[in-house]
């Protein structure tokens, strides 16, 4: 009987032979070094393909203290923009060699610390997060003294070292609540979000403002604090309805608590644009497709992930990044508002 052939194990040394190189050009290239020429490159990950040689880096990792996986935490992986985010990011980390490792924190600063945890045992290169609520600033400077870099997105922890790369917040809601002003409204409220997350407050912060500048009495405009979902958006508009009949106007925290604002007017047969305007945040692929389409302030996910790299190459090139980088926002008038 014929004794079964065993595949021995393709070796460094291997791909050095079959490229025609040394081992140590193999192992410059297997990490990404600037130090070998496009040519030699070529060769060894010709050879890498032809034998079919599997670089083990975990291995590498434990010997250079780093990986290429960079773990990124969302906060409610359920929310459709920050699935758009995801994406974003993922797009731009692989343009850095980077390999995104993505988590739902689910809103649970105990699920995230325990998540990180983990991911330290795996030697990740950075953390990318969107705080949860109640995250405390101990903590994440806790992490960056210890060497790993941890960079906030879309919100912040007051007071913390991480840098913080966020939308233009009050921007956005101090364009949508002018809009608003704009067209002779007065009686306008903010619907959505919580105290307990820093986006709120920004985005509060230019409401109140663009209130106060106009002249209008805030005490004709309510602030609905609700859950980010459509249900806390249905919930918020029915609370506003009941309490305030002279509405005429809603700038909401997030475009998802529009959606359930708009569900919530239509059941009560108001119509939407006319009767009582409405405006979102976010920006989402749906909104300019409802009936009637969204007026939002757009936030450009790509240009979040794209300047939330910038910031982890420079902190991985040794460099100190902006403590808080804003990314532009704009908004979207449509039939809504």
């Amino acid at each position: 009987m014929t004794e079964p052939h065993t595949k021995q194990k393709i070796t460094i040394f291997d791909v050095a032979h079959e490229a025609g190189v040394s081992k140590s050009t193999v192992s410059l290239v297997l990490t990404d070094s600037d130090k070998t020429s496009d040519k030699t490159k070529h060769k060894v990950l010709a050879a890498i393909d032809k034998l079919g040689y599997v670089y083990n880096r975990d291995a590498a990792s434990l010997r250079s203290k780093r990986s290429k996986i960079v773990g990124v935490l969302i906060n409610d992986l359920t929310n459709p923009y920050s699935a758009q985010l995801a994406v974003g990011l993922e797009r731009h980390l692989h343009q850095l060699g980077m390999l995104p490792m993505l988590i739902n924190s689910d809103e649970n600063y105990q699920r995230q610390k325990d998540t990180v945890r983990t991911l330290r045992e795996y030697n990740v290169a950075a953390i990318i997060m969107c705080p949860a609520p109640g995250t405390e600033t101990n903590w994440v400077d806790q992490l960056i003294s210890s060497g790993l870099p941890v960079i906030n997105i879309m919100r912040e922890v007051p007071y913390s070292n991480a840098p913080t790369v966020l939308p233009d917040n009050q921007k956005g809601s101090h364009q949508a609540t002018n809009h608003l002003i704009n067209q002779g409204l007065k009686n306008i409220a903010f619907l959505g979000g919580t105290e307990d997350i820093s986006d709120f407050h920004e985005r509060l912060n230019g409401f109140h403002t663009a209130i106060k500048q106009a002249n209008i009495d805030a005490g004709q405009c309510p602030v609905i604090q609700a859950p980010t979902n459509r249900q806390g958006g249905r919930e918020g508009m029915n609370r506003l309805l009941e309490h305030h009949p002279q509405l005429q106007g809603v700038v909401c925290f997030s475009d998802v608590i529009a959606y359930g604002a708009i569900e919530s007017l239509k059941t009560s047969q108001i119509s939407v644009g006319d009767q009582i305007k409405i405006i979102g945040f976010d920006d989402l692929a749906d909104s300019s497709l409802m009936s009637p389409a969204l007026t939002t302030v757009r936030i450009d996910a790509d240009e979040i992930g794209k300047r939330t790299c910038q910031v982890l190459s420079e902190i991985l090139q040794g460099t100190q990044p902006p403590v808080r980088t804003l990314v532009d926002v704009n908004l979207k008038v449509r039939a809504s508002g």
